[in-house]
């Protein structure tokens, strides 16, 4: 994500970075050169200029369903990142209240480390790929961030290993049912979000109403020189090139903001989200620069505990 001062209206005018020109110059020149031609013709063959009427009637039309597509990735973006909002929320949550209720320090500095993976793991699914697991990747062990990074869906294994934890202080005496169950709502929470985030991920905008105004912007622009032809005579090339870069582009900020979680200039920051959710969880329960051995977690598919060696 470009993060920028809205206040500073000609800073930003001619950045390519972050817009839609380099996306659309294609489709821009293929109108251009249509225009040219039809100008051409109709100046030196045969008269070939329609009424506007219709072309007026086309456009309102076309506005409204490109609002419409605008709006509707918008809601995508702004969910998505309400769903990270909550995440950060959470994460937040239980681990300041494991500190004051858990006495082990040796479990809270263990499940402060798996809450700051889980958002980076979080990441790698909504990304389908992905090695960085964050800072506390590193204080963890490794044989725990292999069965992560091999998982089918790696922020569920990390929340999985958060639920154990908090079941190991429960076993231990240290909590009580009631205080593990409200707890443990926390990580429910974040799983929560994180099928809202899969969701907008796994359900894209529906392909008939995608491929129906592609088709109608396409032919609307096709069309256009016609109507501009007799009143504009090669003012009708810029006039063309104006108002093709003006839906083109509304067409293709909707296509850029309708996933929210990838790597483009327009998606969300989520590597600074998590990093800034690693920070603020260290300073809650330092748990960076320090090794943090983890026994073998009790649940199916965990990690089997080593036997003990036999006494002589």
């Amino acid at each position: 994500m470009i993060h920028y001062d809205p206040h500073h209206w000609w800073r930003y005018l001619f950045k390519l970075r972050g817009g839609i020109l380099r996306e659309i110059v294609g489709r821009l020149g293929m109108f251009v050169v249509w225009a040219v031609a039809v100008v051409w013709f109709h100046k030196n063959v045969r008269h070939v200029d329609v009424p506007a009427t219709g072309h007026t009637l086309a456009g309102t039309v076309l506005s409204l369903l490109l609002v419409f597509r605008t709006n509707s990735s918008y809601d995508r973006f702004w969910e998505g990142r309400k769903l990270w909002g909550g995440i950060v929320n959470e994460t937040r949550n239980l681990v300041r209240a494991a500190a004051l209720n858990i006495s082990s320090v040796e479990l809270v500095r263990r499940l402060a480390a798996w809450t700051a993976v889980y958002p980076f793991a979080l990441t790698r699914v909504l990304r389908s790929g992905g090695d960085d697991l964050g800072p506390a990747a590193a204080v963890l062990p490794r044989a725990e961030i292999d069965q992560i990074l091999n998982a089918r869906n790696a922020a569920l294994a990390v929340a999985m290993r958060m639920s154990a934890i908090l079941a190991e202080a429960r076993r231990a005496g240290l909590i009580s049912d009631i205080i593990q169950m409200e707890l443990d709502r926390n990580v429910q929470l974040l799983i929560d979000y994180q099928g809202g985030c899969e969701r907008i991920v796994r359900t894209p905008m529906p392909f008939a109403y995608m491929l129906h105004l592609r088709r109608t912007l396409i032919l609307f622009v096709l069309g256009l020189p016609f109507a501009l032809v007799e009143p504009f005579g090669w003012a009708t090339v810029p006039v063309i090139l104006l108002i093709a870069h003006t839906f083109l582009g509304i067409e293709e900020i909707g296509v850029e903001i309708e996933e929210p979680f990838g790597t483009e200039d327009n998606d969300l920051p989520l590597e600074d989200i998590s990093g800034g959710i690693a920070r603020i969880l260290d300073d809650l329960v330092p748990w960076n620069n320090q090794v943090i051995d983890s026994p073998a977690l009790s649940y199916p598919g965990g990690p089997v505990p080593k036997e003990p060696p036999p006494v002589a």
